[in-house]
């Protein structure tokens, strides 16, 4: 096992199974996590199986993360428990508050319980964003409309994550519902006044995050940067809003971070923009490209900050989460939603 700090690169691998191109690129300097995706999941055995070896390749491991939200975005299915998209919460808020924000802290403990009985650290979530409608990427993705019962639930569902020793990941920084395109395929543009944008970053104001995703996104209000590349956009989240936690970018092949050029040109201006863990994904001659070309003066505090999102606390066994009564209960509300 290597002794390395965490570095600000967060990358993918291709398959179930490590192969030594993917360890060794795992044990560089300059990596800090890895991000997994369906194609790295045949079945809950396997799972736990390549977590273990990415956690035994370096001191302190490296953080395992996946967007495993809900809905139409959840890595793992088969042997997982199926999670309703957070505008379902949204819907029972409505008619039913109390019983809504049960249900979110059960999806919650659901959520992380399960994944970190398999080995992974973290996931990104949950959606901040606003359910304005018309966006093409959030839509019911979205709690709600309103900031009120947007902050509620994700409090509640964040409260969950934390019970199974999950760290939260709010996004899309400062907001990514009111704009139509998909910044995966396109790059929006907001050009609302930065008064109209209070509501949206009402979320990221009042919860007590543990992290922060940044949009790819630009807002005529602040620069003509997106949020991932801005210095504006993150000064104001620490200095402003006062977020001390670990700021993510976007993943860094999306469409919308091509405004800056070359995969080279988007790590070094998003860590000069102060993101501390800069997701390249989906790109394999890339991300040889920035471990071999990239020579960044690397902050070691932002590897810290990264570093306290790996949980601490042993992960509850599946045998003994199945044996659990909250998981139970929690499993019966979660049928309830879903039907």
């Amino acid at each position: 096992m290597k002794h390395l700090p965490l570095g600000p690169l967060m990358i993918d691998i291709a398959g179930t199974e490590l192969t030594d191109l993917d360890r060794e690129r795992l044990c560089h300097p300059l990596v800090g996590g890895i991000i997994l995706f369906t194609r790295n999941y045949s079945n809950p055995d396997q799972l736990a199986a390549l977590t273990a070896a990415i956690h035994a390749l370096r001191s302190p491991q490296l953080l395992i993360a996946v967007d495993h939200e809900g809905g139409r975005v959840q890595r793992f299915r088969d042997g997982f428990t199926r999670l309703p998209a957070m505008a379902t919460l949204g819907k029972l808020w409505e008619v039913d508050p109390e019983a809504a924000l049960k249900a979110a802290n059960q999806v919650g403990y659901v959520l992380a319980s399960e994944l970190r009985a398999r080995g992974v650290d973290y996931s990104f979530t949950p959606v901040l964003d606003l359910g304005y409608g018309p966006s093409r990427v959030i839509g019911d993705r979205a709690f709600h409309r309103q900031p009120v019962a947007i902050i509620a639930l994700a409090k509640a569902l964040g409260e969950g994550l934390h019970r199974a020793g999950m760290g939260s990941c709010g996004k899309h920084f400062p907001g990514h519902g009111y704009v139509i395109p998909d910044s995966h395929v396109e790059l929006p543009v907001d050009d609302r006044p930065f008064e109209a944008m209070q509501e949206d970053m009402a979320p990221y104001c009042q919860l007590p995050l543990d992290g922060v995703m940044a949009a790819h996104v630009i807002y005529n209000c602040m620069d003509c940067n997106t949020a991932v590349f801005s210095n504006k956009w993150i000064s104001y989240l620490r200095n402003d809003i006062k977020f001390d936690g670990v700021v993510f970018t976007d993943d860094l092949s999306m469409a919308g971070a091509g405004i800056v050029g070359g995969m080279l040109n988007r790590v070094e201006i998003a860590y000069n923009a102060g993101c501390d863990m800069l997701l390249v994904c989906n790109a394999p001659d890339v991300v040889g490209d920035v471990l071999s070309n990239w020579k960044p003066e690397v902050d070691p505090a932002r590897g810290k900050r990264v570093e306290a999102l790996i949980p601490q606390a042993a992960a509850t066994t599946w045998d003994a989460l199945l044996a659990d009564s909250d998981y139970q209960a929690a499993q019966k509300t979660i049928a309830e939603l879903m039907a």
